[in-house]
Order: C-alpha cells, then structure tokens, then sequence
C-alpha cells in the first residue's frame, strides 16, 4: 500500500512540470527554401537545450512571408520568418496590408541572410534583361508569399501592371524550377539567400540563366524604399551562371508580435546567440551573417520586449 501511495505522489509531482512544457511554432516557407531550413536551424537549437527552459519549438511549412505575418497577428503562429520589405508594409499597413490595417503589435526579433531578387528565365527564351518577359509568362509567387508584393512594386517602377505578362503564373516555389524546365513558363523571381537548392535545380537540370535587375527605374526604386538593398550574386554561384549578376533585394527576419511572452523570445534569441557558431554552420546561407547586423538591419518593427532583455544582458544594446 505504501508503494502505491508513494508512486501516486511521485505521479502528482511530476504533473505539474509536464504541464509546464511550453511551445512555441515558427512559421517558414516552401521546404525547399532556405526560409525552412532557417526555422528549422532556430528549433534544432531551442530543443537542444528544451530539458533545461522547458520549452520546445516547431517548424511549420507556410505560404511565405506575408502568409507568416498574417498568421502571427491572428494569433496562430508565434514566429515567423518574413522579407524585411513585408515587415515594413505589415507594420505600416500599407499595398496588401492596407485593409487590414497597421499592425501596431508586429516585433521584430532579428535579421538573418540578404534575399536577393533572383530572377531566373528559361534557355532559349530570349530573355537577356527583364523587360524582354514583357508578353511572356512570368510565375510571380504563390498568394501569401513575400515574393508577390516584391514583383507588383518591381512591376510600378517599370511602369507595367500584370497584363504585361502573356501569363502571372502563382506557383509555389518548389514548383516553379521545374514547371521553367518543362516549358510552362519562361521566368520567376524568387527572393531567396543563396546558394539555394531552389535555384540550384534549375540551372542545373536544364541550364537556366540568372537575369539581373538593374536601371534607372531600379535605381529610383532604391533611393525611395528603405527596405531594399543592391546584392550581387558572385559568378559560379550557380551551375552556367559563371558571370557576377546585379540584382537588389530585401533581408529575412524573424518576427513575433506582443502577445508571445517576453520570457519565450529570449529563450529563443539567447538559443541562437548562445551557439552562435552552430547557427552559422547549419546552412551556407547563414555563413556570413554578422551578429551586430542581425540586431539592426532589415528591422523596421520595434524589437520584443524579451529580444531587448537579451541583448542587454550581454551589453549589446
């Protein structure tokens, strides 16, 4: 009887730890990309020390960033990964977040890798700079992606609308590499870090080429939005690509909002910046990132609560 009573009270006290398992979901993009292969980096760290803070974290396969950006301000996810362009445009309420309104309550926690607009078109298509895909079809994102808003504010410094294009495929990215190959369509832009298993696919398979963007209208593009950068891919970055190409781009960051507890986010951040060297080495994307960076570029959404704890606390802010 003793025995029974004695594991019965172990069983009590052991209930209240496993109810306090927390969890926390990140919201990423297309598996292919390197959105998920970021999220999943940032779990892999959290749930390495998960016996220690009690919580545990979870990758989830998303539309992209504006999908991620709506999830969290509906209170479904509590991180995701989004364009720094998107989280300018969430916060301010403006293009596609112009009826919804402000997200007042949008943080930022930090930035990761550059995105350069990579614009892909296929061999024997004609295409030499991307005014020659006007009459041509030209995948412009899945809906939910950060990819769409990228190419409609591309598509207004050059002066067009979507019905320049023969075709606005929305493919999601792990479609449009072989759909380009197969021939249903002649182009994409995808905001991507490199190198990038999505754009490594088609020009290997099939010997696509990189297109750049580049311009007056760029130019002017530039000097009015603070969320875009000039980026140049280096020559060989991808098979047949052996030239550097100019593009412009936006930066990943990871988002929250005011509702995820402030003791969440830095169990999260301290999980990242604590094996900081782990990170960097879990993607080539990643292998260049710079720590300083990453707590203020691309962040136009004021900082969590728990992000700026952290950060203090190692006397970075």
């Amino acid at each position: 009887m003793k025995w029974m009573i004695g594991a019965l009270l172990g069983l009590c006290l052991a209930l209240p730890a496993a109810a306090q398992q927390r969890f926390m979901t990140i919201g990423t993009g297309g598996i292919t990309g390197v959105y998920y292969a970021a999220g999943g980096a940032i779990c892999r760290l959290v749930n390495g020390e998960r016996r220690v803070h009690g919580m545990r974290c979870s990758v989830e396969s998303t539309g992209g960033s504006v999908f991620n950006v709506n999830t969290i301000r509906a209170g479904e996810l509590d991180f995701g990964l989004a364009q720094s362009d998107v989280q300018y445009l969430a916060l301010h309420g403006e293009q596609g977040f112009r009826q919804a309104g402000p997200f007042a309550n949008l943080r930022a926690v930090f930035s990761i890798h550059a995105e350069p607009f990579t614009v892909v078109a296929r061999p024997g298509a004609g295409i030499e700079r991307f005014e020659d895909f006007k009459g041509k079809r030209f995948n412009v994102g899945n809906p939910g992606s950060g990819t769409v808003p990228a190419v409609a504010e591309l598509l207004g410094a050059l002066g067009w609308t979507m019905r320049n294009f023969a075709q606005a495929a929305e493919l999601k990215p792990d479609e449009h590499g072989p759909a380009l190959c197969a021939g249903r369509i002649d182009g994409f832009l995808f905001a991507v870090g490199f190198p990038s298993g999505n754009i490594q696919e088609p020009t290997a398979a099939c010997g696509a080429k990189l297109i750049p963007l580049r311009g007056p209208a760029i130019d002017a593009l530039l000097q009015r939005t603070p969320y875009y950068a000039r980026v140049t891919i280096p020559g060989g970055t991808y098979p047949g690509n052996t030239e550097a190409t100019e593009t412009y781009g936006v930066l990943a960051t990871l988002v929250t909002s005011t509702r995820v507890p402030a003791d969440v986010v830095y169990v999260l951040v301290k999980s990242v910046f604590e094996r900081f060297d782990e990170f960097r080495a879990m993607h080539p994307a990643f292998a260049m990132v710079d720590r300083a960076a990453m707590l203020k570029q691309g962040l136009t959404a004021p900082l969590h609560d728990g992000a700026i704890r952290y950060y203090r606390d190692k006397g970075w802010l």
